[in-house]
């Protein structure tokens, strides 16, 4: 058994679009399931991890818009989410954060989609923050604050579409997230609608393994290089969908990092427009 509380989540991503032009897309995939406090401790006692340095696989602090203080031994990965629950009206009590993302694969990542669950000191879930990168070098964090309630259902949050993402996509659209809380199996399904319904369905789904160096090697054999092959699958896909005669729409300026704050529903399932 795994002296950890992080893991690895293997499984597979599905993309299906409906208009103006049907398109889907289907690929294997994994996602680390991080705890924030134990990333030094992982990155010391395995040897194909590190964090802020060359490996197989590594965590960088820089790709979630933090700075590490490595001299310091500053926690600035636990401040910079910190500082989006305060934004939101939060006041975080120092429980665990766990961060679902990609790692570096032999130095390169793109993570179009990364989600912290936030906890407070008696381990209730009380915040989800959905982290997403867009292909032009911008971030943006759409921040859940949750009632702490755990009734063993997915979770379930809406809202309005304030960053861009893809070249074919308008903004004018409401986003509709389900999510499970990552045990035995982890899911996140993402649904982008507008006025006529639903036009793009992306689900994530995948099975827990034990954080270890022979797990790592066993994912570097079964998917390698995957972060080079989502930043080139995106690219690839994009040409086909544009083949399809499905038009660009022009990007928005907007500041490299921002974050839209959803106010706390009444209940946890209820849904927010713009």
């Amino acid at each position: 058994m795994s002296a950890f509380l992080s893991a690895i989540y293997a499984g597979k991503v599905t993309h299906k679009r409906l208009r103006p032009k049907q398109h889907f897309l289907r690929y294997r995939m994994f996602y680390m399931l991080l705890d924030i406090d134990e990333i030094d401790r992982i990155a010391a006692s395995h040897m194909l991890f590190s964090r802020n340095r060359f490996n197989l696989f590594s965590f960088f602090d820089r790709d979630h818009g933090s700075k590490f203080d490595a001299a310091a031994g500053a926690p600035e990965l636990r401040l910079y989410v910190e500082n989006h629950l305060r934004e939101a009206g939060m006041k975080p009590a120092g429980g665990a954060i766990k961060l679902m993302t990609m790692p570096r694969i032999l130095g390169y990542v793109f993570n179009p989609l990364s989600v912290y669950f936030c906890h407070d000191s008696k381990g209730a879930l009380t915040a989800l923050i959905y982290e997403v990168n867009n292909t032009f070098g911008q971030r943006h964090s759409y921040v859940f604050p949750l009632d702490g309630s755990d009734d063993g259902k997915p979770l379930h949050q809406a809202c309005g579409k304030e960053f861009y993402v893809s070249p074919f996509m308008d903004m004018a659209l409401d986003y509709d997230f389900t999510i499970t809380r990552p045990s035995e199996t982890a899911s996140v399904v993402i649904n982008a609608s507008d006025a006529e319904g639903l036009i793009i369905a992306t689900a994530f789904s995948g099975k827990r393994r034990a954080f270890s160096d022979w797990q790592l090697l066993k994912l570097f054999l079964a998917y390698p290089l995957l972060t080079l092959k989502v930043i080139a699958g995106i690219h690839w896909e994009a040409l086909w969908i544009w083949l399809k005669g499905v038009s660009l729409k022009p990007r928005p300026q907007t500041p490299v990092q921002t974050r839209t704050i959803i106010p706390q529903p009444a209940k946890q399932d209820v849904q927010f427009s713009k």
